[in-house]
C-alpha cells in the first residue's frame, strides 16, 4: 500500500482527533486530492526536524505511524485548509520516497487493529479519570467539536482508554512512539496508569 506522509511533531493515535491548518503547498495539493478521493495520508511522528520545510534542512521521522482520514474539509482560502481528521489503522513503513517540493510518501504494511478488551478492575482508575474528564467538559458546556477526542466513547475498552491517555499527557515523543508500537492494549493501559500514579492523577487502587 502506497501512501502519502504528513510527519508532524504530535503522535496519532487510532480513533484519534487530528486538527490541522495546511499552508504548504506540498500538503495543500495532497490533502485536497485525499479529500476528494476519500483516501487516506499517514501521519508519523517527527523525530528531528521542522514541521514546516526549510530548504537545505533534513527531517527523520518514525517507521510506525497512523492512517488519518479527512472528516471535515474547510478551504478557508485558496492556500489555507482548516481539517479535521480522525485516526485510523497503524501501519510500518517499508520504503519512502520524497519528492521535489518535499513532499514524502511510503509503502507501508498496515499492523493489526487492536484487539477489544474489557478494562480488568485493577485498571479501572484510567477510565474512572478519563470520565470524569469527559464529565467536566459536559459540565463547562463544551460542545463534541470541541473536545480534545471524538465519538463514541468507549470507557471500557483497553485501547481507546490507552489512546486518549496517550494523546493527553505531556510525555516525549520518543515515549508516545513506544506506546503506539506495542501490540497489547492492555499493557498499553497498564503502562499509562503507572505514568498518572507517578504523575498524581489519582491513587493506586488499593
Amino acid at each position: 500500500m502506497n501512501i502519502p506522509l504528513f510527519p508532524l511533531g504530535s503522535t496519532l493515535f487510532p480513533e484519534g482527533l487530528l486538527a490541522l491548518k495546511i499552508f504548504e503547498v506540498r500538503y495543500l495539493d495532497m490533502t485536497k486530492a485525499c479529500f476528494k478521493h476519500q483516501l487516506p495520508f499517514g501521519v508519523v511522528t517527527l523525530i528531528d526536524g521542522p514541521e514546516v520545510r526549510i530548504p537545505g534542512r533534513g527531517v527523520e521521522f518514525a517507521d510506525i505511524g497512523t492512517l488519518s482520514t479527512i472528516t471535515e474539509f474547510e478551504a478557508v482560502q485558496p492556500s489555507l485548509f482548516m481539517l479535521r481528521c480522525r485516526g485510523g489503522q497503524r501501519f510500518r513503513i517499508l520504503e519512502r520516497t520524497q519528492a521535489q517540493n518535499g513532499a514524502w510518501s511510503a509503502q507501508v504494511e498496515l499492523l493489526d487493529p487492536d484487539t477489544e478488551i474489557e478494562i480488568p478492575p485493577e485498571l479501572t482508575p484510567t477510565s474512572q479519570a478519563l470520565a470524569r474528564l469527559i464529565e467536566s467538559f459536559e459540565q463547562q458546556g463544551i460542545e463534541s467539536d470541541d473536545r480534545p477526542f471524538l465519538t463514541p466513547y468507549r470507557l471500557n475498552d483497553c485501547s481507546w482508554v490507552a489512546n486518549r491517555w496517550a494523546e493527553l499527557l505531556n510525555i516525549p515523543s520518543s515515549q508516545k512512539l513506544h506506546l503506539l508500537s506495542m501490540e497489547n492494549p492492555r499493557l498499553r493501559l497498564d503502562l499509562l496508569q503507572e505514568m498518572l500514579e507517578e504523575m498524581g492523577a489519582f491513587k493506586p487502587p488499593g
